[in-house]
């Protein structure tokens, strides 16, 4: 099955990442959760808790364009994208915030 990721950047350009293998859920979260780390990604929400749409968005502001710009870590990213939200089509908006299936 063909998965979709789309990411908006901040400067208005859009990034179309398509995934044929999803990463197995585990992989995927384990990745998201390094990324955040190794990227120094802040919680979008206050109470401390961070859903998989929220390390998402966060892991993607944090890489913005120059993260982006490397197809092997840009690909990864859409692995992880789908394998730990299970969605065919995923929208990253990064001005706005917002993650959308």
């Amino acid at each position: 099955m063909r998965h979709e990721v789309i990411v908006r950047l901040a400067g208005g350009d859009e990034i179309q990442l398509e995934c044929h293998d999803p990463m197995p859920f585990d992989a995927a979260r384990m990745w998201l959760d390094q990324e955040f780390a190794r990227l120094e990604a802040a919680p979008l929400r206050a109470t401390g808790k961070i859903l998989f749409s929220d390390k998402l968005l966060a892991v993607a502001q944090a890489a913005d364009a120059k993260g982006f710009a490397d197809p092997v870590w840009a690909a990864q990213f859409a692995r992880a994208a789908t394998g730990a939200l299970d969605k065919a089509l995923i929208r990253v908006d990064i001005p706005d915030a917002t993650v959308g299936y």
